[in-house]
């Protein structure tokens, strides 16, 4: 069998051992005689899958015990309705909009406020330059009575990422954090936060699967008219099991941090993804051939989209790619071009390949 270097922003690639580790365990877990995906979600096997998984993710980010950590489902776009029906409780909420993803957190929002008798303000946004840079403290229009400010911290489609905490924006509301895209690859300050919600196909585990860390003065009341199996607090008095949860992304999730722990925790993954992504983003930045439109300071590590100077050659470049073993570099729709996801399953050597890729095709195109 032959495995490509896959690029995908999500579903995103998993860590090999953790693919085979799920294969090995797929029919019988642990003696079980049965896999995760037929157990009992209430049984004692499944009930120490999902306790392992909560401990070890706690662990890995350092979280305080007074933050809840839910496992939910519906994905991180779930979360642009739920975040307002549970926090917006007829008050006002602001929406910082650094790309797509913020973009499309702030519409929801702004649907759903009218009707929970509340209002969703745009704070700040970077659209009018294309999504390629961060927001300067001066550009903020926060007020100081919201109930929350929403923010995306790595925007996946444009490659733009909040990374230093010296840059979140200074206030005493609530911040909460979409960090889908890069969560779980360096460490976090999660105090610095009041919620923070990740899809977990990019760094976590299979599609599907959202978790959700919230602090516990955030816990209720909900909007009365959020579904009781939307609100975080029923959900955290029953352990995310109020129904039946995502049981074996849950499972995967679990074997992936596991996986971290194994690389030395946030700390040594963080190290790796930035010598990955130095290694593409030199190369691009020394390419008269290529370009990456996102100012220097908002750089994501996880999310490189880049542009080829002669766009008619996309096809021939994609094409290439994929007989070389590089797939899935195609950006996306929006914005064209090509975009590589190196999140924390993407080894140096799948970087390596791409730029080895990249270089010969220069020559041969240039």
């Amino acid at each position: 069998m032959t495995r490509v270097f896959n690029f995908s922003a999500g579903p995103a690639a998993l860590p090999e051992p953790v693919l085979r580790q799920a294969a090995e365990e797929m029919l019988d877990w642990h003696g079980a005689g049965c896999g995760v995906m037929e157990m009992s979600h209430r049984g004692k096997e499944f009930t120490s899958i999902i306790e392992r998984a909560e401990t070890d993710f706690r662990e890995l980010l350092a979280i305080p015990d007074e933050y809840r950590v839910l496992f939910l489902q519906g994905g991180a776009t779930q979360q642009f309705a739920q975040i307002p029906m549970n926090l917006l409780a007829g008050g006002s909420a602001d929406y910082l909009v650094t790309g797509s993803w913020s973009k499309k957190a702030y519409s929801e929002a702004k649907h759903l406020a009218a009707a929970l008798g509340g209002a969703a303000r745009l704070a700040g946004s970077t659209e009018k330059d294309g999504f390629t840079r961060l927001l300067r403290a001066d550009e903020l229009e926060l007020d100081a009575n919201a109930r929350y400010l929403h923010l995306c911290t790595n925007e996946t489609i444009h490659g733009v990422e909040l990374r230093d905490s010296a840059r979140l924006p200074q206030t005493d509301v609530p911040v909460v954090a979409d960090m889908s895209s890069h969560i779980l690859s360096r460490p976090v300050d999660v105090s610095r936060y009041g919620l923070i919600y990740a899809g977990a196909q990019k760094n976590i585990g299979p599609s599907g699967l959202v978790i959700v860390i919230v602090r516990e003065d955030l816990l209720g009341p909900a909007a009365a008219a959020t579904p009781t199996v939307m609100d975080y607090r029923v959900m955290a008095d029953n352990g995310s099991m109020l129904n039946t949860p995502a049981t074996y992304a849950i499972y995967v999730a679990g074997l992936v941090f596991q996986w971290l722990q194994a690389q030395g925790g946030l700390a040594a993954v963080e190290a790796n993804n930035v010598a990955k992504a130095k290694l593409l983003y030199d190369f691009l930045d020394a390419s008269d051939f290529y370009a990456n439109p996102v100012e220097l300071t908002a750089r994501s590590r996880m999310n490189i989209p880049f542009l080829l100077r002669d766009e008619a050659l996309n096809d021939a470049f994609l094409a290439g790619a994929k007989e070389a073993g590089l797939v899935q570099l195609k950006g996306h729709k929006s914005v064209g071009g090509m975009r590589a996801s190196i999140y924390n399953a993407m080894p140096l050597a799948g970087v390596e390949a791409l730029v080895d890729y990249m270089r010969d095709f220069s020559a041969r195109n240039g």
